[in-house]
């Protein structure tokens, strides 16, 4: 997949767990997860919002353009 999902660094970064980021944001572990594992297909633009605001970050920080 050319979008790499770095939102395990973010979150070693800010000493939060993926469980906190959850309740912040509202959002289901197991979506959480599917998304931080890189296999969502898809993020909705409140949700990439929701996790920037919580981590203190940058759209550019967590999603990342890579070559095959």
């Amino acid at each position: 997949m050319p979008i790499r999902v770095n939102l395990d660094r973010m979150l070693l970064d800010r000493r939060m767990s993926l469980t906190e980021l959850a309740g912040r944001i509202d959002l289901t572990l197991a979506n959480l997860s599917i998304l931080k594992t890189g296999k969502a297909r898809a993020i909705r633009f409140s949700t990439l919002e929701a996790i920037c605001q919580a981590l203190q970050c940058q759209p550019g920080d967590i999603l990342e353009h890579v070559e095959d």
